[in-house]
């Protein structure tokens, strides 16, 4: 394990790390929903009520890791820092995923409906794709797999190089098709959830001073 708290707060750890797992299930429901919204053609107004205690749910887990932390650091003193700021820096990518569910959300509230496209198939293979790798960075993060991390953090790669294409043809199409700009907006939502998602694997992989290395576009990454 490349980090973890002292082994004598080892139940403080085991709450931390249950929680962390707990936010990645409400993450993956959360982003679920909001797809089943925007591209499985069920009505915004049947979903926005359970996303919305969803998130609740994800936002008070945050808190809760960050109080254990405060309450571990005050204990131990400076020992367990580089774990405690691994912990600080994951737990908020972890939130994020939730933040851009409901984004992807807002979009089929405000009237999107991608199910309409002629692209539908192609939105629902992504929908599959990301909720599975929301799963497997979950698995690979709490068994702190550095393969598994490797594999993923390749393959988040190119689904951000596909996302960016993607919105690059629809910039140049003219006319712009239907429903382009909500199309633009998913995959852009899309990229940031598998951008927070490669970061909380950074911390698998990368030593702490290089957390959050893998949010950057690999041209940018220094």
């Amino acid at each position: 394990m490349p980090f973890g708290l002292q082994r004598d707060a080892s139940d403080r750890l085991d709450r931390i790390e249950a929680t962390l797992q707990r936010m990645f299930t409400d993450d993956r429901h959360a982003f679920d929903l909001a797809m089943s919204a925007l591209v499985g053609g069920a009505p915004a107004r049947n979903v926005g009520a359970e996303l919305r205690a969803t998130d609740h749910r994800v936002n008070e887990a945050e808190r809760e890791i960050r109080r254990e932390l405060v309450v571990h650091a005050s204990v131990h003193g400076g020992i367990d820092t580089p774990a405690v700021l691994v912990y600080m820096s994951i737990v908020k990518d972890v939130e994020r995923v939730g933040d851009y569910a409901k984004n992807l959300f807002d979009l089929a509230n405000d009237g999107a409906d991608l199910s309409t496209t002629p692209q539908a198939g192609h939105y629902l293979e992504l929908r599959d794709t990301v909720s599975a790798m929301i799963v497997d960075v979950a698995d690979a993060f709490r068994d702190r797999n550095p393969e598994r991390s490797r594999d993923l953090l390749s393959n988040g790669d190119a689904l951000m190089d596909q996302f960016d294409d993607a919105v690059s043809a629809l910039v140049r199409e003219e006319p712009a098709g239907v429903q382009a700009v909500a199309q633009a907006l998913t995959y852009r939502y899309l990229k940031r959830i598998v951008a927070h998602l490669l970061n909380v694997l950074s911390a698998v992989v990368m030593p702490v001073d290089r957390l959050d290395y893998f949010d950057e576009d690999p041209e940018d990454r220094s």
